[in-house]
């Protein structure tokens, strides 16, 4: 049996580039160099045709440990609620006023970069406080 070591979240999208900037912001990430022999992506991008420039884009996490993530471009846009979500874990440990405190902050930082604030779930007994954001393109995420 094979053993999976990395695993890649891929979006579909209509700005890759865009998305990509996005969620480097989010999650620290950077966007990785260009291919050998290309000083810069914009370099590399304009050896291809016309209809595959700004088709693709990425963003990897700088220390290894997390997933890389791709942007394709799509023809169609979003219409319905993700199947799949990320949750980006910034009240890991904290409970009830001071949880909720630190998922604003961050919902607040994610605003002023184009996210938008959908709703706080409140916790409920069973699962903490989390927060459903939406990133440049409408997909859902959580602040956990």
């Amino acid at each position: 049996m094979t053993t999976v070591r990395q695993v890649q979240v891929t979006f579909d999208c209509a700005d890759p580039r865009r998305l990509a900037g996005f969620w480097c912001q989010v999650l620290g990430y950077v966007l990785p160099p260009p291919p050998e022999g290309f000083a810069t992506w914009e370099d590399f991008e304009r050896t291809l045709p016309p209809q595959r420039r700004g088709a693709a884009a990425a963003c990897v996490d700088p220390t290894g440990a997390g997933p890389r993530l791709f942007f394709q471009r799509v023809p169609e846009g979003k219409v319905v609620k993700n199947r799949l979500h990320l949750d980006v874990r910034v009240g890991t440990g904290l409970v009830g006023a001071e949880r909720v405190a630190a998922l604003e902050a961050e919902c607040a930082r994610l605003v002023a970069l184009g996210a938008v604030r959908v709703r706080l779930l409140p916790a409920d007994g069973w699962d903490e406080s989390c927060l459903v954001v939406q990133d440049v393109e409408g997909n859902e995420f959580c602040l956990d």
